[in-house]
């Protein structure tokens, strides 16, 4: 065969044996295929076919175009584009049918950087980290708790019952300096979190404001100016039913110039708190009625039995928005929260205060048990395993605090129900409450506490807005976790407090 004229062929093995195999003559074979020289051996054939490649081809465009006139052809076309019109509408009406049969949202209300998350007080610096700079270097493991404003101070000069050495824009030497100040402030910023200043005057001395006469909107007007240039906030006054009464004119100063330099600022809304020592729910609104602050401290929740707590808690919310709310139980001044409701209660009050409807308010050291001993301002624990100073075994509990504290807190920070919802009262007795938390089809949480010391309570919650069973989220003694409870017959040991969730039914 020659190299160039020849067809490749391709060998093809028959494995099919014939019973009888006769022999091949060679004409048989010769129009069609060549047969190797060597072609059978034990029964086997090989041949060699020639390459013969298959080639399709599509109609030419003038083909296509012929074809595409046919009546047939149009006649399809046209069903087709009537279907594909009449499935998008269809879609499009079943779309419209289901935005309007649906449930609307509820719009979410208008609210402040205040009534996101919990405000924190470090009312001396000195104890909870050194000085102002060990201050900043802490402000990462309160973001971890999810706080949303540090209440700093006082940390001017003065000193106690001497107006005369009252300098309400100079940081005192024991707290630190401005370069420091300035440091927390940019630090807090990052992560998030505001900065509050206490500017009560006289925070040294027995009355809040010397004798009122001796504080001056001269005084005041220069040193707002200069905190709130200096990246603060909002402020915090001890005392404010006394002053905005002694002296009515200076308040309204007050009031003025902190309302008129904040709206010229243009930027983040800033907070006027203020402090009282009333506790009944008229009193209260009293108070915040003639003193105009955003927010009030109380002593609402320190005062009385669970069922004046729920009394006041539920005539303050039908009264006034729950984002002018503030609940503390602790403070700068009442002491630390475990030494106010002693270490058993620690986590219901911690529970308490985070489900409130309004603005949580709390003492350094209060998510950790941290207890007045000669003093009000104790030493911040920072180290779980160092037990030079601390015992180990409430270094444990420490820890453990903490971390209820900061999962609680996280879950309100995330719930909608929680951090705005509706209030819902459910039951009130002397030792126990429990109410619920909704807000439109969000999830909701039922919150049930029992002051008690030795009394388990067995609560029979019926109402049409919870369901016959709920699942515990959280418990103060930490039994019972993600278990269904039947809310008729809900048990409440002594001293425990128990968050419980359930799904939104329309």
């Amino acid at each position: 065969m020659s190299n160039e004229n020849e067809v490749d062929m391709k060998d093809v093995e028959l494995n099919e044996v014939e019973q009888e195999k006769q022999p091949m003559r060679e004409g048989e074979a010769r129009n069609n295929y060549a047969i190797s020289p060597v072609s059978e051996k034990n029964g086997i054939v090989k041949v060699k076919i020639p390459d013969e490649e298959t080639k399709f081809t599509g109609l030419s465009k003038e083909e296509l175009m012929k074809v595409a006139g046919t009546p047939g052809w149009i006649k399809v076309r046209w069903a087709l584009l009537i279907l594909f019109w009449l499935g998008w509408l269809g879609m499009l009406a079943g779309a419209i049918a289901i935005i309007i049969h649906a449930p609307r949202c509820k719009p979410l209300p208008e609210m402040n950087w205040w009534n996101y998350g919990p405000l924190y007080q470090i009312g001396d610096v000195n104890s909870f980290n050194s000085d102002l700079k060990g201050l900043a270097g802490k402000v990462q493991a309160l973001d971890e708790l999810k706080v949303k404003g540090l209440v700093i101070g006082p940390i001017h000069v003065s000193s106690a019952d001497k107006p005369e050495d009252l300098n309400l824009t100079e940081i005192s030497r024991e707290a630190g300096n401005a370069s420091q100040f300035k440091e927390v402030i940019q630090a807090a910023h990052k992560r998030g979190i505001s900065v509050v200043l206490d500017l009560t005057p006289n925070y040294k001395g027995e009355e809040p404001w010397f004798d009122n006469d001796a504080v001056s909107s001269l005084e005041l007007e220069p040193a707002l100016k200069h905190w709130l240039a200096e990246g603060v906030d909002g402020f915090l006054f001890y005392g404010v039913e006394k002053v905005s009464t002694a002296t009515p004119s200076l308040w309204r100063d007050v009031e003025d110039l902190f309302r008129n330099q904040t709206e010229s600022d243009g930027k983040t809304k800033k907070v006027l708190i203020g402090v009282t020592e009333k506790s009944s729910p008229d009193d209260i609104a009293a108070v915040l009625n003639k003193t105009g602050v955003d927010l009030l401290l109380t002593d609402a929740l320190r005062s009385g039995s669970a069922l004046e707590v729920a009394h006041s808690v539920a005539h303050l919310y039908s009264t006034y928005n729950q984002t002018q709310l503030a609940w503390n139980i602790g403070g700068r001044i009442a002491g630390h929260l475990a030494s106010v409701v002693g270490l058993d209660k620690l986590k219901l009050s911690q529970l308490l205060l985070l489900t409130l409807p309004g603005t949580p308010v709390f003492n350094y050291g209060d998510e950790i048990g941290l207890e007045d001993e000669s003093t009000k301002n104790p030493t911040m624990v920072w180290d779980f395993t160092n037990s030079t100073v601390t015992p180990m075994n409430n270094l444990g509990k420490m820890k453990t605090l903490r971390t209820f504290f900061k999962t609680v807190s996280e879950k309100r920070s995330k719930e909608r129900s929680l951090q705005h919802g509706e209030y819902l009262p459910l039951f009130n007795s002397t030792y126990a409450m429990a109410y619920v938390r909704r807000w439109d089809q969000n999830e909701r949480y039922l919150i049930a506490l029992n002051w008690h010391s030795n009394e388990t309570v067995t609560l029979q919650l019926k109402h049409a807005e919870i369901p016959e069973k709920a699942t515990v989220v959280f418990s103060t003694d930490d039994i019972d976790v993600g278990k269904m409870l039947n809310l008729a017959q809900l048990e409440v040991k002594p001293e425990q407090g128990i968050m419980l969730k359930f799904p939104y039914t329309s």
